[in-house]
């Protein structure tokens, strides 16, 4: 009872860590979102002597919100939306009145509206929630002009808002990389070991462990267009574009480095399932381009290509070229995924496709 109940006490103070730290990764963007609320409320209401603008530090909050990806697509959606909504709301409000199947019909036309002419999902729904708000809220026309107004003087603050953007975007990409390599050497080598033992259950649990990366790569194609969005927005990041823009070329290229991995884990799981003999020099192999993996990974969290790794790849792909030829098909398929790798490795290091496959000679016959 002691175990379940100390894994159960681990799991969730892991839980409680991570939750912590998901706070602090997006505390900039919580505190620039409250400030430019209370800004546009005190630009609409205060200087403006708008009554009750309360969409102003919506249209602002919603704009930035927590993620500084297509910060000024949200701005010019939110603008519209509301635009849209507004429009077709005031016109229709004058025509037929408000109520219930007039609200269906100026919510439904309001939304067509705005998906005839841009699919954005923020432009659309802002359209149908405006419709809404003047429908009843605010079915006098005057009343509801003031909210498009209200609309663009949030759009305006969270567009100077957003030209404020800490460093942490500029890294994250750089550190989700160094992290996916990281997890690549980890899973070659706990290959390397399951080919020296021959034990399935732990090939199984590798196989699991290597099927759960997934997400990995998705996070690093979000950090990366994040990266790229800051850079592009904020005026006072730009001198960042080249180094961004090194890291989100990483990501294809890193990508299929863990593709490749994953299937060689798989291999080496059925190989050791089925009981197929894999040669201890393929183990070390395994081993040797976990560690040339650890270098690229050093040299990704330093903020530098991985240039400096190059040699010890190629040191490993040189290697596979040198080692007997396994007896069985399963050893020939694991031979062939770890010289994969060192390709796509290659790729990480700043080679291109052509020369890094002509780097790898031949296998022996």
């Amino acid at each position: 009872m002691e175990a379940p109940l100390d894994r159960l006490w681990e799991r969730s103070r892991l839980s409680v860590r991570g939750r912590v730290q998901r706070w602090r990764g997006k505390l900039f963007a919580i505190v620039q979102c409250a400030i430019a609320a209370g800004v546009a409320w005190w630009v609409a209401a205060d200087l403006l002597e708008h009554d009750t603008p309360f969409f102003a530090p919506i249209a602002a909050v919603v704009s930035l919100g927590t993620s500084y990806g297509q910060r000024h697509r949200r701005i010019v959606e939110v603008a519209l939306g509301v635009a849209i909504g507004v429009f077709v709301a005031d016109v229709l409000v004058i025509w037929i009145g408000s109520g219930a199947w007039q609200l269906a019909l100026i919510v439904g036309l309001a939304m067509s509206t705005a998906l005839l002419l841009d699919a954005g999902t923020l432009f659309v729904t802002q359209a149908a929630v405006q419709s809404i708000v003047v429908a009843t809220l605010v079915p006098e026309p005057d009343a509801a002009l003031t909210r498009w107004t209200d609309a663009l003087i949030g759009g305006a603050v969270a567009l100077v808002a957003a030209t404020a953007v800490p460093a942490a975007p500029l890294r994250r990409p750089r550190e989700q990389a160094a992290k996916v390599a990281h997890k690549i050497a980890e899973l070659l080598r706990a290959a390397s070991h399951v080919m020296l033992d021959g034990e399935p259950d732990p090939a199984l649990d590798l196989l699991a462990d290597a099927r759960a990366t997934d997400r990995m790569v998705r996070e690093l194609q979000a950090a990366a267009d994040e990266g790229m969005s800051v850079v592009r927005s904020s005026p006072f990041r730009r001198r960042h574009r080249a180094g961004v823009r090194r890291m989100v070329e990483l990501v294809d290229p890193l990508d299929r480095a863990l593709r490749s991995t994953r299937v060689l884990v798989r291999q080496t799981a059925v190989a050791t399932y089925r009981h197929r003999p894999v040669p201890s020099s393929y183990a070390d192999l395994t081993a040797d381009l976990a560690l040339a993996v650890e270098a690229v990974a050093d040299e990704l969290a330093a903020e530098r290509l991985p240039e400096a790794a190059r040699p010890q790849v190629l040191a490993v792909g040189q290697a596979t070229s040198l080692v007997e030829r396994s007896e069985s098909l399963a050893g020939d398929a694991i031979l062939a995924q770890l010289r994969s790798i060192v390709v796509d490795l290659l790729l990480v290091t700043g080679m291109g496709q052509l020369e890094s496959t002509d780097a790898l000679p031949p296998p022996r016959r």
